[in-house]
């Protein structure tokens, strides 16, 4: 990554982000389908300002396994994202190629997929979900290995947990560039462990764990602006190496204070995937 006096000389914005407070007690989101209503939360949360730095620049100098992220420029064959069989058929099979070429994995599985648009009523019209705005990572450890042990057969997940095995985000504006609600993205050199607090989210079916971010002011926070159709964020969400390779980011939408009035609302698509290396 760039040195202090490079990342000086790059573009950036000033911008309040939502961060956890590590209160001592769980928070817990009672996470309802799309389109049904705001999921409801407990825990504290608090704004802090932050520098976001412009990473275009770097984008030759990211990697998932140092920084925890990275910009590709991908053509999808996707005509309508609002579509979930087009995008089970056609998406998910090209997900599961691209982060294969990027981790050098083995194999990867993308097990769902979120819409959200920066406008309530698209959101009501389209039964989709609105921008996060609290900085946090998709997964915790404990819910990284659950996650495998619910995909994948008993026999399979044993022989995949024995090895390495991890998580991937792809993050792509369904239309763009992007204007409003960017992604902000904190690189993993900068996350201290004890800047995470584990919470719970409970679906109908299961609880699964992610991992709030605390504020520390020594976190180095991008982002890629006015983000077009053929480009996608990957996202390190869990790394099951402990020898210095990233583990995870933090992410989450800002207001970006160069938005143009009357910009056009963001709409993006995140996919999940869990990896796999032999």
């Amino acid at each position: 990554m760039p040195t202090p006096l490079e990342l000086s000389l790059l573009d950036s914005v000033s911008s309040s982000v939502q961060f956890g407070v590590n209160t001592g007690m769980t928070p817990v989101t009672l996470v309802n389908e799309s389109g049904v209503g705001d999921d409801r939360r407990t825990g504290a949360f608090e704004p802090h300002p932050v520098t976001i730095h412009d990473a275009r620049p770097l984008v030759g100098r990211l990697g998932l396994d140092v920084q925890g992220f990275t910009l590709v420029r991908h053509e999808t064959a996707v005509v309508d994202f609002y579509d979930t069989a087009e995008v089970r058929e056609v998406y998910y099979p090209e997900m599961e190629t691209l982060v294969k070429q990027a981790t050098g994995a083995a194999k990867a599985i993308v097990f769902d997929h979120t819409i959200r648009v920066d406008d309530g009523a698209l959101q009501e019209t389209r039964k989709v979900r609105a921008p996060v705005r609290a900085v946090h990572n998709d997964f915790t450890i404990a819910a990284a290995e659950q996650r495998v042990r619910d995909l994948l057969p008993r026999a399979e997940a044993d022989y995949r947990l024995a090895r390495r095995f991890g998580s991937i985000n792809v993050w792509r504006p369904i239309v763009g560039p992007v204007e409003t609600a960017p992604l902000a993205i904190c690189e993993y050199g900068s996350i201290r462990d004890a800047d995470l607090i584990a919470a719970e989210r409970r679906y109908q079916d299961r609880v699964g764990g992610i991992y709030y971010l605390a504020y520390n002011p020594e976190q180095r926070w991008y982002y890629f602006p006015k983000m077009t159709r053929n480009e996608a964020v990957l996202l390190k969400c869990y790394d099951s190496r402990t020898d210095g390779t990233a583990r995870w980011t933090a992410h989450g939408a800002f207001e970006d204070p160069e938005t143009p009035p009357n910009a056009a609302p963001r709409e993006s698509i995140e996919i999940r995937t869990l990896v796999f290396y032999d």
